[in-house]
């Protein structure tokens, strides 16, 4: 209601100043730019609700002074249009610029935060899964442990080396235990594996051509099993690739290439991008779940799209699963 007083003010003063102009003083003369300015900042800083109703009504007060001396009202509204209502306009479209500009930075905010939102959320469930991995791996070890302390407890010669070997497979129970907890407490509620436990990558390409996915693999290298975390990690890339081949581009051929080196082991999977696609066949929060895992093993991963075809690249030191 203020605002749209001052912007009536201002337009019955452009008005007002159109009137009588056979002889201009200097002070009229200037007021023209005064009004231009002030009608510029009240549209560029004062929002008006229904502001051409505003400005409607004193035009029509500058017709009724037309109606009664022609060339009067003429003046008067040519005051109004030229000083008050196209400086008005001017100042309102810089307001709304303004603001969607502004609305634009608050929306790339939101989106980059929901965007590091979902790349935490991945990461977060890549942790668990290598505390699941863990578990597989450390539990049949532990159990392993507390089996031949139990046997070195039957077949101790002395009642000390009896109590050390008891305390000793207690001690294996009771970490298989809290291992067993901690990981139960890191896994999503509800949670279940979607691939079988222990599948090797070979068993996981072949899975997939059975579902229908045109794919090909090539094992080279050294063929000594991986440390388990390592093992792990190289099947997850191949799945995560494989789901997204896929998922953007079906019906695209498919080739995983594992490489395994003295020290390391490169896993590779191409896949054509179609033609009418974008090629960007990779930017969910898998990619970022395999990064985290990836690092944290001290190897990398990349992906990107070049020449028709989508890549997925990981290098994994083979003392990452130590």
């Amino acid at each position: 209601m203020r605002n749209g007083a001052v912007l009536a003010v201002v337009a019955l003063a452009g008005l007002a100043n159109g009137v009588g102009t056979d002889v201009l003083p200097a002070w009229r003369q200037s007021s023209y730019v005064v009004l231009a300015v002030v009608a510029y900042l009240v549209g560029r800083n004062l929002p008006v609700r229904r502001g051409e109703l505003v400005v409607g009504a004193v035009a029509a007060a500058g017709l009724v002074i037309a109606a009664v001396r022609v060339w009067e009202g003429v003046g008067a509204l040519a005051s109004l249009g030229l000083c008050v209502v196209l400086p008005w306009l001017a100042g309102r479209f810089r307001r709304q610029q303004a603001e969607l500009v502004e609305a634009g930075r608050e929306r790339i905010v939101q989106l980059e935060r929901a965007q590091r939102l979902v790349a935490d959320r991945a990461r977060l469930r890549e942790r668990a899964r290598i505390a699941a991995d863990m578990h597989d791996s450390l539990g049949h070890e532990l159990a392993l442990i507390a089996l031949r302390a139990g046997a070195l407890e039957l077949t101790a010669a002395t009642e000390q080396d009896r109590r050390a070997a008891a305390g000793l497979r207690e001690s294996a129970v009771t970490a298989t235990d809290r291992l067993r907890h901690t990981v139960g407490v890191l896994r999503e509620h509800g949670g279940t594996p979607v691939e079988p436990p222990d599948e090797s990558v070979e068993a996981l390409v072949e899975r997939a051509a059975r579902a229908g996915l045109p794919v090909v693999f090539d094992r080279t290298g050294h063929t000594t099993p991986l440390p388990p975390l390592v093992d792990r990690a190289v099947h997850r890339v191949v799945q995560e690739a494989l789901t997204n081949a896929a998922r953007h581009a079906p019906g695209a051929s498919v080739t995983v290439r594992v490489a395994q080196a003295a020290g390391e082991v490169e896993v590779t999977v191409v896949n054509e991008v179609p033609l009418d696609t974008d090629g960007e066949s990779g930017e969910g929060s898998g990619l970022a779940g395999l990064a985290e895992r990836v690092g944290l093993l001290g190897g990398t991963v990349s992906a990107g799209a070049a020449d028709g075809r989508f890549t997925v690249e990981a290098r994994l030191p083979l003392r990452g699963g130590a």
